[in-house]
């Protein structure tokens, strides 16, 4: 049996050629920050954290905003980037659609665990803090007075 060459490939062919998967994808990557580019530069007071590039498509580019107001804000400014983007690839990209992702945002379920982590806590409240919460309950006006009181309540309960 022969042996086989043990001669290594050149690797910067493969990244280099205008064919294949890997040349696609190094077309979208460079597609992605040139549009990322001229979106910076065409709205500067565009916050980075409230849009994204969803999706390429055939010939258009999908872009989603957390808020309708940025997506208005991107709306105004769309033509011009249209514009830009078609220069810069060469026409392979034509249309923009701007889409409006609300729950897209990572801060709101941050906020909704903070909540139920008040929730249990407010659940576990010794008898010692009722004792407290009553004694400042005493000098209290009227109606912190009650709440105090009420709140005090939840540590009899277990």
């Amino acid at each position: 049996m022969a042996r086989k060459s043990k001669k290594p490939l050149d690797l910067s062919l493969l990244i280099n050629s205008k064919q294949g998967t890997l040349a696609y994808i190094k077309d979208k990557t460079n597609s992605l920050s040139i549009l990322t580019n001229i979106v910076r530069h065409t709205c500067p007071d565009l916050p980075q954290e409230v849009w994204h590039i969803a999706n390429f498509t055939n010939k258009s580019v999908v872009i989603k905003v957390s808020s309708s107001v940025w997506g208005q804000r991107l709306q105004f400014e769309r033509m011009k980037i249209n514009q830009q983007l078609v220069v810069a690839t060469n026409g392979q990209y034509t249309q923009i659609e701007i889409k409006v992702s609300p729950f897209r945002n990572t801060f709101r379920t941050t906020e909704t665990s903070k909540s139920a982590n008040l929730v249990s806590a407010a659940s576990t409240l010794s008898e010692k803090t009722a004792i407290e919460l009553r004694s400042i309950a005493q000098n209290a006006p009227k109606g912190l007075k009650e709440k105090l009181e009420k709140l005090a309540q939840h540590a009899n309960k277990q």
